[in-house]
C-alpha cells in the first residue's frame, strides 16, 4: 500500500475512518462507536462505484491532415483492454484486461457481514481508500478473544484489501491484536496461512461469498495461537538470549545477517544496533512487558518486537505506520521474531546459536 490516503476534493475529507484510537489510527474521521457496514462505507468515503469502460487511441496517420482541418482525430478502439473508472468523479483508476471483474466496495463489506451471518456480529474499526481510490482496506473486529494466562486478552480481527486498478488480488487476513498494548500479532504458522487471496476473475464475487473459508482460518488460527502463546508464557528466556533473539529478528538484509552470524558486531551499522537497543530497552522497560505473561518469557520476547514497532517507534505519519504494521517492515520483523520464538520454545538457546 504505497499510496497515500485519498483526499476527496468534493467532500473536503480524507477517505478514511477509525473508531476511537488504536495502534494504527489517527487519520480521517474518528467516530466514537462501531458503525454498521452502511455507515462505515459513508464514514470512509467509499460510497462510490467503479466501472470498466472501453479504451481508445487516435489514428496518428491522419494527424497532419486533422491539424489542417482542425477536426478531431478519429478514435481507434484498443481491443482487449479497459479503463476502470470511478463513476462519481470519472477518475481513471487503472487499465485492465477483458477478464477482469470489478468488485464493488459494497461487496467487500457484504463479505464481512456474511462471515457471522449478520452485520450485528462484526465491528468495523477502520476503512479507507488509497491513492485516487484505486485501493481500499477494511479492518473489522470479530466476536470472542484469545486468552493468554488469566487476564491477557487478544482481540481477533480480519483485514481485507482490494484494488480497482488491476494490480494485486483481493486479500483477507486474520489479524489478532493484544489489548494491553494494541500489538498486532499478525503471524503465519508453518502449516496454516493467516490469509486467502482471490483473483479479480469472473467468479471473484462468488468466491467472496464463501466467507466460511476465512472464518475457518480465523477459528483454526485462534485455537492454535492461544495454545502456542500460552505455552510461550511458560518458556523462560534470559536477558542475553532475548538480546540475541532481537538482533536476529531485526536483521534487514543478507549482509547484516552474515555479520551477525560471524559475530562481527563492529561491522554492523550504528542504525541497526541502535534499533536493536531500542527494542531491547522496550522489552525490559515498558509497563506492558512487565506482566506475568511477558516478563522473562518467550511470549514477551515476541511482544517486544511487535510492541516496539507499534508503541515506541516514530513514524512520519499514521499512514506509514499503518502500512508498516499491516504489510511492511513491522510485519516482516514480527514474523521473523515469531519464527525465532517457535524454534526457541522447541530447542532453547541452541536456536539462537551462530551457524
Amino acid at each position: 500500500m504505497a499510496h497515500k490516503i485519498h483526499f476527496n476534493e468534493q467532500t473536503g475529507k480524507d477517505s478514511f475512518f477509525s473508531v476511537k484510537e488504536k495502534a494504527w489510527h489517527g487519520l480521517g474521521q474518528i467516530v466514537d462507536r462501531y458503525p454498521t457496514s452502511k455507515e462505515a462505507i459513508m464514514f470512509a468515503g467509499l460510497d462510490y462505484t467503479v466501472e470498466k469502460r472501453s479504451l481508445f487511441t487516435y489514428d496518428n496517420e491522419n494527424v497532419s491532415k486533422n491539424k489542417e482541418t482542425e477536426t478531431l482525430l478519429p478514435k481507434v478502439p484498443v481491443p482487449g483492454y479497459f479503463a476502470t473508472m470511478r463513476t462519481d468523479t470519472d477518475t481513471v483508476l487503472g487499465v485492465v484486461g477483458k477478464d477482469y471483474k470489478v468488485i464493488q466496495n459494497v461487496d467487500a463489506f457484504s463479505f464481512f457481514d456474511s462471515i457471522v451471518g449478520s452485520s450485528d456480529g462484526i465491528l468495523y474499526e477502520t476503512a479507507g481508500a488509497l491513492g485516487k481510490g484505486e485501493r481500499i482496506f477494511i479492518t473489522a473486529k470479530l466476536p470472542g478473544y484469545i486468552r493468554i494466562g488469566k487476564e491477557d486478552l487478544i482481540e481477533q480481527y480480519l483485514f481485507l484489501t482490494t484494488s480497482h486498478n488491476g494490480y494485486g488480488s483481493i486479500t483477507a487476513a486474520f489479524t489478532p491484536i493484544r489489548i494491553v498494548c494494541n500489538n498486532t500479532l499478525n503471524a503465519a504458522l508453518k502449516n496454516c496461512s493467516n490469509s486467502i487471496k482471490i483473483r479479480h476473475t469472473g467468479n471473484a464475487k462468488e468466491k467472496l461469498q464463501e466467507a466460511h473459508k476465512v472464518m475457518g482460518i480465523a477459528n483454526n488460527l485462534s485455537v492454535q495461537l492461544e495454545q502456542l502463546f500460552n505455552h510461550w508464557t511458560t518458556v523462560r528466556i534470559t536477558d542475553a538470549e532475548l538480546k540475541r533473539l532481537i538482533q536476529l529478528a531485526m536483521v534487514p538484509n543478507k549482509e547484516v545477517w552474515q555479520n551477525v552470524q560471524k559475530g562481527h558486531i563492529d561491522d554492523l551499522s550504528k542504525g541497526y544496533l541502535n534499533i536493536c537497543d531500542q527494542v531491547y530497552d522496550y522489552a525490559l522497560g515498558s509497563a506492558e512487558q512487565q506482566q506475568e505473561t511477558t516478563q522473562g518469557t518467550v511470549f514477551g520476547a515476541y511482544n517486544a518486537v511487535t510492541g516496539y514497532f507499534q508503541n515506541r517507534r516514530d513514524y512520519k505519519n499514521g499512514e506509514l505506520k499503518f502500512k508498516s504494521i499491516m504489510d511492511g517492515t513491522a510485519k516482516l520483523r514480527g514474523q521473523a521474531a515469531f519464527d525465532l520464538c517457535v524454534r526457541f520454545a522447541q530447542n532453547g538457546s541452541t536456536a539462537l546459536q551462530l551457524n
